[in-house]
């Protein structure tokens, strides 16, 4: 019963910024730390950055390290990705993903959502 929806993709210009969300549903959100991932065509899935249960431990690709900010609001079950000064690299589908047990189920399992698309271009 986990479910992942990402939204706010989008065209960004290098240079740009771009902030995009991860609507959680299905397990306790505040109890589970988050974590981004990206997948451009034909590669495999990159590991971007991850948030604790708190907020208030945050760790980061070297790749996007001091570009891009992982937030989440806990009130709301959503989980944030702000990115800056974006790359023609950081084009990629971006999905969030979760370590958790879920509502409903005895196993601990990891759980994906279907991504949104993040399309740098000039």
């Amino acid at each position: 019963q986990v479910q992942l929806v990402e939204s706010g993709g989008g065209l960004v210009q290098p240079g740009g910024s771009l902030r995009i969300s991860c609507a959680a549903s299905g397990f306790t959100f505040g109890l589970n730390a988050m974590t981004w991932y990206r997948q451009a065509p034909g590669k495999e899935r990159e590991y971007v950055a991850t948030i604790s249960r708190g907020g208030d431990i945050r760790h980061y690709a070297d790749s996007v390290k001091g570009r891009f900010t992982i937030s989440r609001d806990n009130a709301n079950d959503t989980l944030y990705l702000q990115m800056s000064s974006l790359k023609l690299e950081d084009t990629a589908v971006y999905c969030c993903g979760v370590r958790t047990r879920a509502w409903g189920t005895s196993q601990i399992r990891d759980y994906w959502g279907q991504g949104t698309q993040v399309t740098v271009s000039s």
